[in-house]
């Protein structure tokens, strides 16, 4: 390996250069997988970071997998941090006062218990390609380069989650 290929990524040219072609489908990726658009920017933010700090050490050809996999490990460690926050909100309930109506508020705690049922129902697998084909726009070709799996498979995870989506929401009122 040249020292052109080691410290390549560490030209800022071709930081830049990567940086705006890798930043929006990370974030994209991110946001799909973990649901969440303000962490899928932040952690965007830091991959890019510490890709930046670590360019020395991170080949050109291999920075890609280095960024994908710091910023999956940020957001399972956020994910991680929340369920914290969430047990610590669970065991001392502080409501607060709004001007809805009791039933508008009912209505809105059932239709959100369900929707997160039906999105933990979704695997990973058939929650992210639905969301890079519908909400991103891409076509299941390019879905398939960028999640390494063939075309047959992302239109196989993209069918099964509409199915389980229209079946869960079709009875419910």
């Amino acid at each position: 390996m040249s020292k052109d290929e080691i410290t390549g990524i560490c030209k800022e040219n071709i930081f830049s250069s990567f940086f705006k072609s890798h930043a929006k489908s990370l974030r994209n990726y991110l946001y799909y997988k973990f649901g969440n658009e303000d962490q899928a920017e932040d952690i965007t933010q830091e991959a890019f970071i510490k890709l930046w700090q670590n360019c020395a050490d991170v080949p050109l050809e291999k920075a890609k997998s280095y960024l994908y996999t710091i910023a999956n490990n940020a957001s399972l460690n956020v994910i991680a941090h929340q369920k914290v926050v969430l047990n610590y909100a669970k065991s001392s309930p502080n409501k607060e006062s709004t001007n809805e109506s009791p039933e508008f508020l009912l209505e809105e705690e059932q239709f959100k218990s369900k929707l997160l049922q039906v999105i933990e129902k979704l695997n990973e697998k058939q929650r992210v390609a639905f969301l890079m084909h519908r909400i991103d726009g891409k076509k299941y070709a390019e879905i398939a380069k960028e999640l390494e799996i063939s075309v047959k498979a992302v239109e196989k995870r993209i069918h099964l989650a509409l199915i389980e989506l229209r079946k869960e929401f079709e009875n419910f009122k």
